[in-house]
């Protein structure tokens, strides 16, 4: 189990918070209602789902890698 105070889990959280947004994105009246501002706290969530959806090879290597670290290594 990963803890959230350290840096591997920080990594998890932050690429699962960025597959999240990325998936809600695709959903039409989420999208209206959650990433229709671009500032402030909901303003975090959608930079993650633009994050998501430019840069989903890299995000989904770094899953896979992150997966195998915990599973593996850890």
């Amino acid at each position: 189990m990963t803890n959230v105070y350290s840096f591997d889990g920080m990594i998890v959280f932050g690429l699962l918070l960025i597959c999240t947004c990325a998936y809600l994105k695709k959903i039409p009246r989420l999208k209206q209602w959650m990433f229709s501002e671009k500032k402030g706290v909901w303003g975090v969530f959608y930079k993650a789902a633009v994050i998501g959806t430019r840069l989903h090879i890299g995000v989904a290597i770094s899953c896979v890698l992150s997966a195998v670290y915990i599973l593996v290594l850890k």
